[in-house]
């Protein structure tokens, strides 16, 4: 335990740069696959996916969580829930191809039937997975996890290049959802060398599949509280509004789901461990909440003050619509930066059923707005869904904190010197853009006005602010040499 601090940063440092890595990788394959395909091809998939990414959200059941959550755990216990996990995987195939039918019919697009089968099989090997890279992460092996999704990410782009090359469209979007978990799935059987054993009745499991039943519940909430967007301009603007939309809700999705997957498996292994000692938790949290809004801020200033040089260097012009969009949903980078580590915090002592509960009011939110924007095309669904975030993310803090070891005033102190460095960075870089506006290269414009945002925002958050030691902190846990894992 007196080593679980060095032993977070350097798991965390691991995965942000696993994801680091991953980000250039996803923004290299959006840009050519860009270039190779036509939105219709994007929108068409997008149609599929929006289904049968909500059968995605069972395919763990909320159980590698619970692995991950538990003081102490048996080699039983993770064989049931192994079985459990394939069992799903395979039930979920089933349900996609199921699907097929239903969603030509609603969409009346019958490409859509093949398509849905063949996404299906990702989840079986998906859940083939699920307990060993819990049991890595429940080690801190974040650096092994790192590793196997860049390796998966990287074989799923390969693959998806040659299929496009060949002239098959929109299949090599679904040639890469189904050969990355493969490979993932391969990959962490090998880094573990764990072999399920036979599967355990009795109530020793229950707890944990409770656990893992109220996080699915409450995923599958959230999911169609934000995916609902895209099948009401699936149905109702067709494939073409869908994927202009679609590809700059990824650009702004991209580096949200990036940094969570960087730093919230490391925070909720960590919190977990310090769920019975409040004050090591609380200082715990709130320097890792800083950290995730300090990077979260200029991400945002970035999609919002440059959207139009992204979409051109990143899609290419063909996708000039994207660039509104792409700024119209820029806040959500933040409010989203600023709610989802909540999540890691409620889940690691115990409060799943509250988290359950504040995702069940989003979704009438959103949703409400969703159809206030909808008459105004995906122009007015991004107004509206960015308006009712905005609304919403101060209530919502409000209530993850209540009754916890962390204030609301502690939470507002330890973000307000990012937040307030990025004010100032916003402002600087807004008037060295108007000294760029009519350039040529959008790629040379980009860098130069994105570096020098960084490099204000930074001077600010280390030196203005006083953050310098925070940091220095951080980078001299990074030198210690490694610790062994934690059983």
């Amino acid at each position: 335990m007196d080593d679980l601090k060095a032993r977070a940063v350097r798991g965390g440092f691991a995965k942000l740069c696993g994801q680091g890595t991953n980000f250039a990788a996803r923004i290299a394959f959006v840009a050519i696959m860009a270039r190779l395909l036509d939105p219709e091809d994007f929108g068409l998939v997008a149609m599929a996916t929006v289904v049968t990414g909500v059968y995605g959200l069972f395919s763990t059941a909320g159980l590698s969580s619970a692995t991950v959550q538990q003081a102490t755990v048996t080699d039983e216990q993770i064989s049931t829930l192994f079985w459990i996990n394939l069992a799903i995987g395979i039930l979920l195939a089933l349900m996609s191809a199921a699907s097929a039918p239903a969603l030509v019919a609603f969409y009346h697009e019958p490409r859509l039937f093949w398509v849905t089968i063949a996404i299906g099989f990702g989840f079986v090997f998906n859940g083939a997975g699920v307990q060993h890279s819990a049991l890595l992460e429940r080690e801190l092996r974040f650096t092994a996890l790192a590793v196997i999704e860049f390796l998966s990410q990287v074989g799923g782009i390969a693959l998806a290049l040659c299929v496009a090359l060949a002239g098959a469209g929109y299949w090599a979007l679904v040639a890469a959802a189904i050969i990355s978990p493969a490979i993932s799935t391969i990959c962490a059987w090998l880094a573990t060398a764990w072999i399920p054993g036979t599967p355990l009745r009795g109530r020793a499991i229950s707890p944990m599949l409770r656990f893992g039943g109220t996080i699915t519940l409450n995923t599958l909430i959230v999911y169609v509280a934000y995916n609902l967007d895209k099948v009401l301009l699936g149905r109702f603007w067709g494939a073409d509004a869908l994927g202009i939309y679609a590809r700059a809700y990824h650009l702004v999705s991209i580096p949200t789901s990036n940094l969570n997957a960087a730093v919230g498996g490391v925070a909720f292994s960590a919190l977990s461990r310090l769920q019975h000692d409040p004050v090591r938790l609380r200082n715990y949290f709130l320097k890792g909440y800083s950290l995730v809004v300090s990077l979260t801020v200029p991400t945002t200033i970035f999609c919002a003050l440059f959207s139009d040089d992204i979409v051109r260097v990143v899609l290419g012009v063909k996708w000039l619509e994207s660039a509104v969009i792409l700024r119209l949903l820029a806040p959500t980078v933040l409010i989203l930066g600023m709610i989802n580590p909540l999540a890691w915090l409620l889940y690691s002592i115990g409060l799943q059923g509250r988290s359950l509960t504040i995702a069940a009011v989003i979704v009438p939110l959103v949703i409400s707005a969703y159809f206030v924007g909808l008459p105004y095309g995906p122009k007015g669904v991004a107004i509206a869904y960015s308006a009712a975030m905005t609304f919403w993310v101060v209530p919502h803090i409000a209530w993850c904190l209540h009754g916890t070891a962390i204030s609301l005033s502690s939470l507002f102190l330890a973000v307000s010197r990012p937040l307030l460095s990025g004010v100032l960075a916003a402002v600087v870089a807004f008037g060295v853009q108007m000294q760029f506006e009519g350039w040529d290269s959008p790629l040379v414009t980009l860098a130069i006005e994105g570096g020098i945002m960084l490099g204000v925002y930074y001077f600010f958050l280390l030196l203005v602010m006083g953050q310098r030691a925070f940091y220095l902190d951080l980078l001299g846990l990074l030198r210690e040499r490694s610790l062994p894992s934690i059983g």
